[in-house]
């Protein structure tokens, strides 16, 4: 019996403890979940029944310089559903087709959405808005809408590239909407709400509505009147029988570094963005790299210039080509060499030899000093400027630097730039030698228009000395006036520039029938507002050369922006009785059109750019004045008389093709009453049988031997 009361006892003790344990464990997690994990406990319970809708802040505003719109955010009525509300009205069959017919989406994707276990269902971003009335005015059980901000270009294409897009969650995706998205985004806001285990709202609970923060306006330093000229000149291009693959212009003020036009085809309306490619969105004037070709001279020649490694004294040769380390660096006239040139001659010639040498001379006097100016004119490294991708160009590693390298760098091959280096490295001679950062944001002001940030000019560093700059600026006037880019004249207007047309590279090689044609020019050039540079990227045709198809560009364009910028005409007498604005007038051989009727003698003669006059009467031309095969200026008038009495025997004289492309050859024999045998199918004429000069009957086969100009290394065009 006591051993049965003992057991007793020690089984009861032995319960008590475990109830004490068990207890002091519920005590200790009880202590545990309401000191250690009650916060967060409480805080998951809140979220468990809050359900939170994000309002968007309203994005700011995009302007041009003047104030013209180019982006607003514009409001828009996003569709949302409740699931557990529109299960409960019974009515969900009903209310997803409703949806479907309203909102142009799938019937069954839409049911799914308004039946699903969520509390919260998106059902359509941003619909139009007389979808959204409809819908609102439905008021179907258990969807709903709230007020969004969408992302609208008033001038849809204009400047489109440089914009890029926001997209549906109102976030920067390209262009200036990603990187400047920091300003521009703001602060998102919120609605929230209380809701039950079966997400039900609870009654008699207030909404929580968070203001949103709208994001900063910015003030671009883009003209939109310069950017519509810009754009308008492309449009052109891209229609006509050149039909490039793109082209491009860019317009900076040297004096500040501000962008006044960035403009680019292919393009795209950046309100249905979804609907182009990428490569039709992209900024080639900033994410992409080209050789610049013959541009580049002007670099060269201003090192030379501030190094005194050659004066405007300076003489040079050019036989046709420049021979180095087993190269031959061919002139791209190398058919009919210029043979001995001043250095300003070199310029307006654009003449490889000339540039080799004076390439050469630069880096032969030091070391590493032409690697050294080109980096100093931003090559080779990021601009700054605040527009996303920008690349850096592409330059051959300083220790890997050949002969070879510094011959056809200076030339503008062998080295590779974005756009935006090239008019901004251009911007410093044009300024009087200093380097500046070029930019797009002109202010960004906030809500109120209190200025946040404003445009401040900003120097990099002083590349060449204001006289190196001025007498460089001076001989890109003289290759307008006298050299290869004539049609970048502009009446009345002393403009400078250089042309350039470099051969694309592929696979590591240059390929056949591939150009850039660009022109970069400084207007006026005795004080430079305005820098321009056209691309023209893969023309087809027999037309590829910058002074050919990009120089008439850029006299389109700036034709336009001067006279709106209220640049004052130039044509006035100076002190040494030049006439400013008056471009010399080129020199062409007079083809002789002797023994040939009016009619043909006009036609041949108005191909040369001739004006005729003729006298007396008669079926053929017995006589003109200046003769043929002298020399006239452009646009001269040709006196022709007329009679019945042949000369020669009737006999032809062949015209002089030199430099004539296959279609203008073919026109001009085929007028004449010649016939044209071609050997190659591409380039111009350099070579003909029988020579210029020569007499020959009607009909007879004039050859002429076609061709690209050749090269060792790749030829660069003027």
């Amino acid at each position: 019996m006591a051993r049965k009361k003992i057991e007793i006892k020690t089984r009861t003790t032995g319960l008590i403890i475990l109830l004490l344990i068990m207890f002091s464990a519920v005590l200790f997690k009880l202590a545990f979940v309401q000191f250690v994990q009650g916060e967060k406990l409480q805080a998951e319970a809140e979220s468990q029944r809050t359900r939170e809708v994000v309002i968007s802040a309203k994005r700011g505003t995009i302007y041009d310089c003047h104030g013209n719109t180019l982006a607003v955010s514009i409001s828009a009525d996003s569709v949302y559903a409740n699931p557990s509300v529109v299960k409960k009205s019974g009515q969900a069959e009903s209310t997803a087709a409703f949806l479907a017919e309203k909102l142009g989406m799938d019937k069954d994707k839409i049911l799914s959405k308004i039946t699903s276990g969520n509390a919260f269902e998106w059902i359509k971003r941003k619909a139009d808005f007389d979808v959204a009335a409809a819908i609102k005015e439905a008021d179907l059980p258990g969807i709903d809408l709230v007020e969004e901000n969408q992302r609208y270009y008033p001038q849809k294409e204009l400047a489109a590239n440089l914009l890029g897009f926001a997209g549906i969650d109102n976030q920067g995706l390209e262009g200036l909407e990603i990187s400047l998205d920091k300003n521009l985004r703001g602060v998102d806001g919120s609605i929230i709400g209380y809701f039950d285990v079966v997400n039900q709202e609870i009654p008699q609970t207030a909404q929580i509505y968070n203001e949103p923060t709208d994001g900063y306006d910015v003030v671009l330093t883009i003209d939109e009147n310069i950017q519509y000229f810009a754009e308008r000149e492309l449009n052109k291009v891209m229609a006509s029988e050149l039909d490039p693959k793109s082209c491009s212009a860019i317009i900076m003020n040297p004096k500040t570094g501000e962008i006044l036009a960035m403009a680019t085809r292919p393009t795209y309306d950046p309100n249905n963005y979804g609907d182009y490619t990428t490569k039709d969105r992209r900024n080639p004037l900033v994410q992409d790299s080209y050789e610049p070709g013959s541009t580049f001279k002007i670099v060269t020649a201003s090192v030379a210039l501030e190094e005194k490694t050659a004066s405007l004294t300076s003489r040079y040769y050019d036989p046709g080509y420049y021979a180095i380390g087993g190269h031959k660096i061919k002139c791209w006239r190398h058919y009919k060499p210029h043979g001995s040139q001043s250095f300003a001659e070199v310029m307006q010639n654009s003449c490889n030899p000339g540039f080799v040498k004076i390439g050469l001379d630069i880096e032969n006097k030091t070391e590493g000093l032409f690697y050294k100016y080109i980096k100093a004119f931003g090559y080779g490294k990021q601009t700054g400027i605040d527009i996303s991708g920008e690349a850096t160009g592409i330059m051959i590693a300083e220790t890997n630097l050949k002969p070879i390298n510094i011959a056809t760098i200076s030339i503008g091959q062998g080295i590779s730039v974005t756009p935006i280096q090239m008019v901004t490295a251009v911007s410093a001679v044009a300024n009087g030698g200093i380097l500046l950062e070029p930019q797009i944001v002109r202010q960004i002001k906030n809500g109120e228009g209190d200025i946040i940030s404003d445009f401040q000019v900003k120097e990099v560093r002083r590349v060449i000395s204001e006289e190196t700059a001025n007498t460089v600026c001076e001989l890109l006037e003289s290759v307008v006036t006298k050299g290869t880019a004539k049609r970048a004249y502009i009446e009345g207007f002393r403009v400078g520039g250089k042309t350039g047309t470099a051969q694309k590279v592929e696979n590591g090689k240059y390929a056949d029938g591939k150009y850039v044609a660009s022109f970069i020019g400084i207007a006026p050039a005795n004080d430079p507002q305005v820098v321009c540079l056209v691309l023209i990227d893969e023309p087809k045709g027999y037309l590829y050369q910058g002074g050919q198809i990009a120089a008439p560009l850029f006299n389109a364009i700036m034709t336009d922006v001067l006279n709106y910028m209220g640049t004052v005409s130039q044509i006035s007498q100076d002190n040494a009785g030049k006439v400013w604005g008056e471009q010399e007038k080129q020199q062409i051989p007079v083809t002789d059109v002797t023994n040939l009727s009016l009619a043909a003698a006009n036609k041949v003669l108005s191909i040369y750019g001739f004006k005729v006059k003729s006298s007396g009467s008669g079926e053929v031309v017995t006589g003109q004045t200046p003769a043929g095969l002298t020399h006239a200026a452009s646009a001269s008038t040709i006196a022709l008389s007329l009679g019945n009495n042949s000369k020669n025997n009737g006999k032809l004289t062949v015209p002089d093709l030199t430099g004539r492309h296959i279609s203008e050859a073919a026109e001009i024999l085929g007028a004449m009453g010649l016939s044209l045998k071609k050997i190659g199918n591409e380039g111009t004429a350099y070579e003909q049988i029988p020579v210029p000069g020569s007499l020959v009957n009607e009909g007879t086969m004039i050859t002429v031997n076609f061709q690209i100009p050749s090269q060792d290394v790749t030829v660069l065009q003027p």
